[in-house]
């Protein structure tokens, strides 16, 4: 998943085991008994709300369904952050409606089933080279230096690799590398040419760049931004 997605998940889907690479999540989980929740939905009378009918459509696909980031999934969820405390449990009410009356419209695509498929192998390969390449966010090193430390084809690494992570190797570390920036601006004093450095970036002026670029300020103005 990428920042603002949406996932509709099943407990019959469910695994074990979540991974947040940057070890911090920040999102909402709406959870629903549906039987509970039906007596809920039937207090607020004109809403054409069949959550039954809606288990039914996205527990069909066999697994999670996410929906990518849009205008609508932020216009629903990111006016949440910003509401006084004292009306936070109401407002949540209406969005969670907001919500469903979406979801039921919402047409799941045709071709939503065709996915590639990737070896057990080449899954795990992709995944020790992500866990390597964010180890050692200060060293740099190329497709080329990748696919023969790990021993997988270049064009098979690239492909995995996005199709695990839902993003080419380049942007990914780059935007690895700026949230672990932004963590260090907000949790520590440091230096922002030091934390640059502890990234991987020994230009100041690419880092600012880079770090505009993903997470909409400079690195000055987000430590500024930091209450």
């Amino acid at each position: 998943m990428k920042a603002g997605d949406l996932q509709i998940n099943g407990r019959e889907n469910h695994i074990q085991n979540f991974g947040f690479p940057l070890n911090h999540y920040h999102g909402i989980s709406l959870v629903f008994h549906i039987e509970e929740a039906e007596k809920v939905t039937k207090l607020y009378g004109g809403f054409s709300i069949d959550l039954a009918a809606l288990s039914k459509k996205f527990s069909m696909l066999n697994r999670p369904f996410i929906i990518q980031a849009d205008k609508v999934i932020a216009h629903i969820f990111l006016e949440l952050y910003t509401i006084p405390n004292k009306i936070k449990n109401d407002y949540l009410k209406i969005k969670i409606l907001e919500l469903l009356l979406h979801l039921s419209i919402l047409e799941i695509p045709k071709n939503f089933d065709k996915r590639p498929y990737y070896y057990k192998t080449q899954v795990e390969k992709v995944k020790a080279i992500q866990e390597f390449i964010t180890t050692n966010l200060e060293d740099h090193y190329t497709l080329d230096e990748l696919s023969e430390k790990f021993n997988i084809p270049l064009t098979s690494m690239k492909l995995c690799f996005k199709g695990v992570y839902g993003t080419s190797i380049y942007s990914y570390m780059r935007a690895y590398r700026m949230n672990k920036a932004a963590i260090m601006l907000r949790q520590t004093k440091e230096n922002i040419c030091d934390i640059a450095h502890k990234v991987g970036y020994d230009n100041s002026s690419k880092f600012a760049s880079a770090f505009r670029a993903v997470i909409g300020k400079s690195p000055k103005e987000y430590r500024n931004s930091i209450v």
